[in-house]
């Protein structure tokens, strides 16, 4: 098939690859031109333009964006009207929120271009592994471009969802849980280090241990283990953690159809926690005890 990706990040220039390793024909555009030069390097056809893009695709035409979700898509989606035609597909691969999905859809279907919502996760491996995919919109749309979904994914790799909106929420439901994965590993391996056998226990022996047949075992801790066996202790990282949105989304949705989520709605608190050095909080824990029962305060020097 042909189809242009818009998007030359880590995640969308190793799907480029992927796809033209497995017979696509890649028409690749960035809004910075060394990445598409860099396809070009590679066998692709690069764009400078969204409109050199649609020129570049046969009709009708497939365009996969993997950019970042909000104002970006809702840009990039503005360009491509003024050069796609009815029956051509607009594919989100990035994680965007599942409700605009919807919107996107919606204003889509006027001018008869089809959207589909697919939420993507495999990170930097992959280009390597496959990508696991999830898909939402029109079943019949999803269909036409199976092609391009077993490339891209591993057997038994993508699924369709439903319809609009409902790949992006599979996917935020997807990062939900891995959050909450994390942190539970996260502190498992932080009980490890603080007992009296942390300075006995290889870290990277358990991790590696807990991935042969234990209900604990996933990527995840094979990407742990790696981590460890390069630095045991961790200790050339800062414990600063970043969210990229969907662990919010999560939350939102949870308070919304009142679904209790403990273990996800606190690894994300956790995550904000981790870019505070000194919390407010923690300062007014210190006052209160030291105001009702004279407990000692560290203070600030000045």
């Amino acid at each position: 098939m042909h189809i242009g990706i818009v998007g030359l990040g880590r995640m969308g220039m190793n799907m480029a690859r992927r796809l033209k390793a497995g017979g696509h024909t890649v028409v690749a555009f960035n809004d910075t031109a060394d990445k598409v030069k860099e396809a070009v390097q590679e066998g692709m056809t690069g764009a400078y333009s969204l409109k050199e893009l649609a020129g570049a695709l046969k009709k009708p035409r497939l365009v996969w964006l993997m950019i970042p979700a909000g104002s970006p898509v809702d840009k990039a989606i503005e360009g491509l009207e003024e050069c796609l035609e009815e029956g051509d597909i607009i594919v989100d691969g990035g994680n965007s929120f599942y409700k605009d999905a919807i919107r996107r859809s919606e204003v889509l279907s006027k001018r008869n271009i089809h959207f589909l919502d697919i939420g993507v996760s495999g990170g930097i491996w992959g280009l390597k592994e496959g990508y696991c995919l999830m898909a939402g919109g029109d079943r019949a749309v999803c269909d036409g471009i199976e092609p391009v979904l077993k490339t891209l994914a591993p057997p038994e790799g993508y699924l369709y969802c439903g319809p609009s909106g409902a790949g992006h929420f599979v996917k935020m439901v997807h990062n939900g849980i891995e959050y909450g994965m994390m942190e539970a590993y996260g502190e498992g391996f932080e009980l490890l280090k603080a007992s009296r056998y942390g300075g006995s226990v290889d870290f990277a022996d358990v991790a590696r241990l807990w991935g042969r047949g234990s209900v604990v075992r996933s990527w995840l801790l094979e990407l742990l283990e790696s981590a460890l066996r390069k630095d045991r202790d961790l200790s050339s990282i800062k414990g600063y953690v970043e969210d990229s949105g969907e662990g919010r989304w999560t939350v939102q949705e949870a308070v919304e159809t009142g679904v209790a989520m403990p273990v996800i709605t606190e690894s994300l608190f956790r995550r904000f926690r981790s870019r505070q050095t000194d919390s407010f909080t923690e300062k007014v824990l210190a006052a209160l005890r030291n105001e009702f029962g004279g407990h000692a305060v560290k203070t600030e020097k000045k």
